[in-house]
């Protein structure tokens, strides 16, 4: 009974024990993170010139024990300056394992070892600046580091295991135009870091592309690597044991070390292919391209061997000696009906000197053979880091249809047509940047005949029948150039300028070419847009058709076309040149018959913004009124009235505006000016019911005897809106001022003002005529507005009779006036002449007797006094007359002698 009591009581201490243990594991989070967290952010803040921050932080005892588990979220890692705000790395999650004694450590005397580390979801991005600043040195210069036996650091790695998951790394050098990127890396590895030498087992698998200086040599490749390093690292050396890599399905064995130094790193690699079976050739192409090797035949042999030895420094990197060999080899796919035989390659890249502008590549033989058609290829291509050098030779013939019956490349349109060439080319990069073409030395011949293009985005397949140039030194002659497309025709000859630097890289085409053509209608070069429309949540694409000028001309083109198709209009014996660059199409000189006269046109058309766009000067030159109604929807808006005339006209039109899909001007959008000259015009007032509707109103004209003959007029327009400049045109005799404006969907704001006859007013003002002369009612002519609204094809028409009454009224009362007027100057001219010159007095003579003298009164002293009085009567009668006051009866004066 005592062992048994002593059993339970040793039992419930144990229990207690573990209770409690599990207590101080369940709670340790609470104790240490804390505590953690707080020595990890002092330990970036000593150690780093960065800004590092994360989401959450936790400690777990359970998920590793005896291990604790530090697990960091959402981390990032931002630059300071000169990288100020760039995003330097990045995780999901990242987790840090050590033993449980160390959360109790004493970190100023005893620092924490981390036994493993994983890093998942993570995105680094290493960046070299022009001026040689790199991103990641962000290590502050006092900092301690892991070798300093003084050193006080909170953490040490004393790693066994480690593992990058699901991530990236690109790397980017702008000193030396380097772009490298691993994507999709899974890395693991494990050893013993603690020992000054072991061994570390790794397996790595990812995505690479490498880019130098505009070339991509590597893009999509699968890479794949098993090894084991031996580690010395105290010397930090690490060399190749056990191991086997994989570029895409290309295997390759290692062997030799790489060394870390203080100025850089040093290395002795060798590596080959493990085997060589011609199919590891097929293996290297991305899998982009690269068909199902399932089943392939081959024979032959392909080899890749190759020596990196060296330091890379600042100013040096390893030597070079890479062989890629294959002779007489063969491959046919099951699925395909043809083999391709005779592939010779021997390749060679090398650098002597450990100077990086002084690798090179030598292509001592490339050939192969399909059917009787071989091509072959040789040459080199040096200073691939500087100033490259390319001398290159190609000779051979080759029916393009053959390459998919050999491979399968799953091409959008099939190949068509036969290819030969022979010529070299000789230049350098520096020649092609600074567009020196005199630098550049062709020679030789190619020619494509019977070659076919077609894509989903073409309405119809460009047919080229034979094109043929000549490789000369400077420039490339197009001796012919033979294509069709729909119904369309193309013959050219030319000159290019840029062939090879457009070929490799990316260069505009330059040239200048003259084309001819029987017919060139442009839909058949319309091209299908996928566009969604914006605010839409229907992924299905909408397709539309538009008319693009091509990005990669830069060209001149001198045409002659004998018929031209644009918008449904046809246009005959066109000239002229244009110019393309940048997506824009430059007119000038441009000649053509159409609507029976003739055309010229210069300006430009650019669709590199998404929206087509024009500024052109039209100038058509006796063209049929009708014609040109019925086929430009621009004369419509511009002039609806044209369509009641027929006739002849010359026109000036300056605008710009944008374009649709079919480069047809959008008329909402145009502005500009135009001045049209009628040379002869008919009117049909049946054909415009606005005339119709001026001829009911205004019964004493007759619209079709409008004579327009060489009227002028001119007009503005802009936002939809068409404003005429006041223009005169006389019908029958009457004046017709016209003013106003209408908008493109025939909205109209009209004013004529017609300079009437009085008499056509009718019987509204013949009480007012009875009181003229017949020669005054023949003369007198009276204003008569006309207001015109609503729509050309549903007028309103608005006389303002009120206001011709009234005018004439006016008149007549003036005329009146001047009556008055004329009668009180024709009754003081008689009363004045009579008075002044005609009436003549009796002379009195009188006799004194006291000196008998004689005096003779002077003529009319006498009458004076009653002439004056006279004439108040004569005015007095009048203007009482005019002003309606009462007459009165005329006084006697009689003459009496003093």
């Amino acid at each position: 009974k005592e062992d048994t009591h002593i059993m339970k009581k040793a039992l419930k201490i144990t229990g207690i024990i573990v209770l409690v243990l599990v207590l101080l594991l369940a709670a340790s989070p609470f104790l240490f993170r804390g505590k953690l967290e707080n020595l990890l952010k002092e330990t970036i803040n000593n150690n780093l010139n960065a800004q590092v921050s994360w989401e959450s932080l936790d400690l777990s005892l359970f998920r590793s024990f005896p291990d604790a588990t530090i697990i960091v979220t959402d981390f990032t890692v931002i630059n300071n300056a000169p990288f100020l705000g760039d995003t330097l790395a990045q995780g999901k999650r990242l987790q840090i394992e050590m033993g449980v004694k160390q959360l109790f450590k004493n970190t100023e005397e005893d620092p924490i070892k981390i036994d493993a580390l994983t890093l998942d979801n993570a995105i680094v991005h290493i960046k070299v600046d022009e001026d040689g600043n790199a991103n990641y040195d962000i290590t502050k210069e006092s900092a301690p580091t892991a070798t300093d036996e003084s050193s006080s650091a909170p953490f040490v790695f004393d790693l066994e295991r480690y593992e990058l998951n699901d991530s990236q790394i690109t790397y980017k050098d702008l000193t030396t135009k380097t772009f490298f990127e691993l994507d999709k890396v899974t890395h693991k590895g494990s050893g013993n870091f603690s020992a000054v030498e072991g061994d570390l087992d790794t397996q790595t698998e990812g995505v690479v592309s490498l880019t130098y200086d505009d070339v991509k040599y590597l893009e999509g490749h699968l890479l794949k690597l098993d090894a084991v390093f031996q580690m010395d690292l105290e010397q930090q050396k690490y060399t190749f044991k056990e191991n086997k890599g994989y570029i895409n399905e290309l295997p390759l064995t290692f062997d030799g070390f790489v060394q870390l130094l203080d100025d850089g790193t040093d290395m002795d690699i060798t590596f080959e292919t493990p085997d060589s079976d011609f199919k590891n050739f097929l293996a290297v192409i991305p899998a982009t391209y690269r068909a199902n090797m399932d089943g392939v035949e081959t024979t032959g042999d392909f080899r890749v061997s190759g020596l990196i030895k060296g330091k890379t420094t600042d100013t040096t990197i390893p030597q070079l000696d890479i062989a890629i060999k294959a002779n007489n080899a063969s491959f046919k796919y099951p699925s395909l009906p043809k083999r391709m035989n005779n592939i010779d390659i021997d390749v060679k890249i090398k650098n002597d000197t450990g100077i990086a502008d002084l690798t090179y590549v030598e292509i001592n033989n490339l050939r192969f053979k399909i059917d009787d058609d071989a091509f072959s290829a040789n040459g080199s291509l040096r200073n691939l880091t500087g100033n490259m050098l390319v001398n290159l030779a190609m000779k051979g013939a080759i029916n393009l249809e053959n390459i998919e019956k050999v491979y399968p490349l799953n091409l959008e349109s099939p190949l068509t047509g036969r290819l030969t060439a022979d010529f070299t080319t000789n230049f350098d990069m520096n020649a092609i940047e600074k567009q020196q073409y005199q630098n550049i030395k062709n020679s030789g011949i190619a020619s494509l005949t019977n070659f076919n293009y077609k894509t989903a985005q073409l309405p119809n397949a460009i047919a080229i029948s034979n094109a043929e140039v000549s490789f000369k030194p400077g420039t490339i002659v197009l001796n012919t150039f033979n294509a069709t497309s729909g119904s369309s025709d193309i013959e050219a000859k030319g000159t290019i300028q840029n062939l090879i630097p457009f070929i490799m890289s990316k260069e505009d085409l330059k040239g200048r070419f003259d084309v001819t053509s029987k017919r060139f209608d442009l839909n058949d070069f319309a091209v299908k847009e996928t566009t969604k429309q914006a605010g839409s949540t229907n992924t299905a694409a909408a397709t539309t058709e538009s008319i693009q000028i091509p990005d990669f001309l830069d060209a001149t083109l001198n045409f002659n076309a004998a018929t031209v198709i644009y918008d449904d209009l046809e246009l005959k014996n066109t000239k002229g040149s244009v110019a393309i660059a940048n997506e824009e199409a430059t007119l000038s000189g441009l000649t053509s018959s159409i609507f029976g006269g003739n055309a010229g046109i210069a300006g430009n058309v650019a669709t590199r913004n998404g929206q087509p766009t024009f500024d052109m000067t039209i100038d058509l030159s006796s063209i049929d009124i009708d014609q040109s109604f019925k086929g430009l929807e621009m004369m419509q808006g511009l002039a609806p009235i044209a369509k009641a005339l027929q006739g002849a006209l010359n026109t000036k039109i300056n605008l710009k505006g944008k374009l649709d899909a079919n480069l047809s001007p959008i008329l909402s959008s145009i502005s500009g000016n135009a001045f049209a000259e009628i040379l002869t015009a008919a009117v049909d007032a049946d054909k415009m019911p606005l005339l119709n509707a001026l001829d009911q109103k205004l019964d004493f004209i007759n619209l079709n005897d409008i004579n327009l003959d060489k009227l002028k007029a001119s007009l503005t327009f802009t936002d939809g809106q068409v404003q005429v400049t006041p223009f005169d045109i006389v019908v029958k005799g009457i004046a017709v001022n016209v003013s106003g404006s209408h908008s493109f969907t025939n909205e109209m704001n009209y004013k004529l003002n017609l300079d009437v006859p009085a008499r056509y007013l009718g019987s509204d003002i013949s009480g007012l005529l009875a009181k003229l002369t017949n020669d005054e009612k023949e003369s007198l002519t009276v204003d008569l507005p006309v207001f015109l609204s609503g729509n050309f094809t549903a007028p309103k028409v608005d006389l303002n009779l009120k206001a011709a009454t009234t005018e004439l009224t006016n008149q007549i009362i003036e005329i009146q006036k001047q009556r008055a007027k004329d009668k009180v100057e024709d009754k003081l001219t008689d009363v004045l002449g009579g008075l002044l010159g005609g009436n003549k007095t009796t002379p009195t003579t009188t006799t004194s007797d006291s000196t008998n003298t004689s005096t003779q009164t002077p003529q009319n002293s006498i009458t004076k006094p009653k002439a004056e009085d006279a004439i108040k009567d004569v005015a007095t009668d009048i203007l009482g007359g005019l002003f309606g006051k009462k007459k009165k009866a005329k006084e006697t004066v009689k003459d009496s002698v003093n």
